[in-house]
């Protein structure tokens, strides 16, 4: 109980050897080096001064390390989650903190609103072990969302980079107005902004191949800010950050609007799901590498704790980043000090640095946001999709094509991709493997579809069901036990091979009951082989194992074979059980080998 309520204590102890304190203060300052210029480029993502950057940069990065289950994780800002953000906020206010000044003081305390608010709600679902919900965006729909969600953050940056403005209102289409509008403004290009632009993004992307263990961003960022001062690039009409405030994050009340709950509740929980979801995602990677233990909805907490803390200290939504992350683990970082010693360099920087960012041209913020969110772009991901299955497939793609079309409104297109996906999943359920069964030679039954020459036996029908029985296919599985009935008219049994049945809901148990009486009145007994444990359970609790009769279950299918043949012999009658001779219809054919001369011993 104490290391769940302070996961921290787990590591703490490690910060005794010299060694630890060692790698974790190197993986701190080197994330410090990438968070700090990417933080401000992610707030303007946002929609939010770049100041902003540095304030997710602290309270988060710091509650989330102590709280969460993950030793390498580095919270703070993410590029999905910002834009994400800005978007949200831009539908119900009408613009941005950073396109519309004027916009500020409605703009700002929704951020930390939205903070708020994401928080409470992965707080929730950490404290009551509720993080399975995440399954409901399955990996096909997150890789379609991420391809689309990168694609567009890396276009809507395009403005920046050519030195032109971004036309229409953040809530516009973005294809067909915003990005439109950016393609025709091409021809007023401000060529010293593309080629500072351009220059740092090639400056990352060249440190990046040829020199991986340099901080790349950081150094594109000193040498630009450098450039823009000595060249005088805000005189000539180029864009730089400005005046950042010195001075650390007020303490400041979120702005507790219930008329904006509704507004902005969807997106709330997308960037809750979407945020934990690639938090726990590079989490596990990492803890693989590692052999470290996460556990998810301590992640949620943490998570959750540190975009509560953040809210009061002008924090917008915050998330685990995969970038940040590969980083401190590629650093050498040992234990979540790590993290404090990142919050800390922020805390150093807001404090007594922020004057030298006043020169830092915003095409170079631009041009690392682009560099971090083509990395997430990966088709390749989509087509291994499809190869594993085709529903996936379709649902990776549409998500794809409703997370661009929707744009900004990206949560919409999440939104469509989930629900495809889950839709999918309800027909291959509703519909599930029904295989009447054969006996083969190596004595197994099997699917008489795929081995048409296998032996079957008129009076006894063996079928399988791969499937749970419940609400959505216990028609299903009627018709098939009755149709199979109607196609065997000498049958006098069908036996059930349940071991694909791994659950039996109350629509399951009425269909089940009712298919079982029915067919008793027509001299047709149902058994069932391989039940699990817990469906076994729902028949005992509602009498339905009393209806089928204890003769009728049995835990081998070949157990219930030879039982079933063992009645229908004794059945025969004196007359017949003095008889030598057998005919084809009285061999049992469903037999295994190993039970043909008990089989035949007794008949005779």
């Amino acid at each position: 109980m104490l290391y769940r309520l302070f996961p921290f204590l787990q590591w703490m102890h490690e910060l005794r050897n010299p060694e630890v304190v060692k790698a974790d203060l190197i993986a701190g300052v080197t994330v410090a080096l990438v968070l700090i210029p990417q933080s401000m480029a992610y707030a303007q993502l946002a929609g939010l001064p770049e100041v902003y950057g540095l304030y997710i940069s602290f309270l988060p990065v710091l509650i989330a390390a102590l709280w969460g289950s993950s030793r390498q994780l580095q919270t703070g800002p993410v590029a999905v989650v910002s834009l994400m953000t800005a978007t949200a906020l831009a539908t119900v206010v009408g613009g941005t903190a950073q396109s519309n000044p004027d916009l500020a003081a409605q703009y700002i305390p929704l951020a930390m609103f939205m903070a708020l608010m994401v928080g409470m709600f992965q707080l929730f679902l950490g404290v009551f072990r509720l993080g399975v919900v995440v399954n409901f965006l399955s990996h096909p729909v997150i890789v379609g969302f991420t391809n689309a969600a990168a694609l567009v953050i890396g276009l809507s940056q395009l403005s920046k980079i050519f030195g032109v403005n971004m036309p229409g209102a953040p809530s516009d289409h973005f294809l067909s107005v915003r990005i439109w509008g950016v393609l025709q403004q091409l021809g007023d290009t401000h060529m010293v902004t593309l080629m500072m632009g351009i220059g740092a993004f090639a400056l990352m992307w060249g440190m990046r191949r040829y020199v991986p263990k340099m901080p790349g961003v950081l150094v594109a960022v000193v040498i630009t800010t450098l450039l823009s001062w000595i060249i005088g690039f805000e005189k000539m009409g180029g864009k730089v950050v400005g005046s950042i405030p010195q001075g650390l994050p007020g303490f400041a009340m979120p702005a507790l609007d219930l008329d904006m709950v509704g507004a902005l509740f969807s997106s709330v929980i997308v960037i809750s799901l979407v945020g934990f979801m690639e938090a726990i995602s590079i989490a596990k990677a990492m803890a693989a590498k590692t052999q470290d233990r996460i556990d998810p909805n301590q992640e949620l907490i943490g998570q959750g704790l540190g975009n509560i803390a953040g809210s009061f200290f002008q924090s917008y939504p915050a998330s685990g980043s995969f970038s940040r992350s590969a980083v401190n683990l590629n650093a050498g970082a040992k234990t979540g000090f790590s993290s404090v010693i990142t919050a800390m360099l922020v805390v150093v920087t807001l404090l007594f640095l922020t004057p030298l960012l006043y020169h830092l041209p915003k095409a170079t913020l631009a041009a690392v946001i682009m560099m971090a969110v083509f990395g997430l772009i990966n088709f390749s991901a989509i087509k291994h999709a499809w190869k594993a299955n085709q529903h996936d497939g379709i649902a990776a793609a549409v998500t794809f094509g409703a997370t661009l079309g929707f744009a900004p409104h990206l949560d919409q297109g999440i939104l469509v991709g989930a629900g495809l996906s889950i839709m999918f999943y309800l027909y291959r359920t509703m519909s599930p493997r029904v295989a009447l069964l054969g006996r083969h030679q190596d004595g197994t039954l099997r699917d008489i579809t795929v081995y048409p020459e296998l032996p079957t036996d008129k009076r006894v029908v063996a079928i399988r069901f791969d499937g749970s029985l419940y609400f959505a296919n216990v028609s299903y599985f009627e018709d098939a036990i009755l149709e199979a009935a109607a196609n065997n008219k000498e049958a006098k049994y069908i036996l059930v091979v349940g071991d694909g049945i791994n659950e039996l809901d109350a629509s399951g148990e009425e269909v089940l009951r009712h298919v079982i009486e029915r067919l008793s009145d027509s001299g047709i007994t149902i058994a069932f082989s391989g039940l699990k444990r817990q469906v076994l359970r729902v028949m005992h609790r509602t009498k339905l194992f009393d209806v089928i009769g204890r003769d009728n279950i049995y835990a081998t299918e070949d157990m219930a074979l030879e039982a079933i043949y063992e009645r229908i012999w004794k059945n025969r009658g004196a007359a017949v059980a003095n008889e030598n001779t057998e005919t084809e219809n009285e061999t049992p054919l469903l037999m295994p080998n190993i039970f043909q001369g008990k089989a035949r011993a007794t008949q005779v």
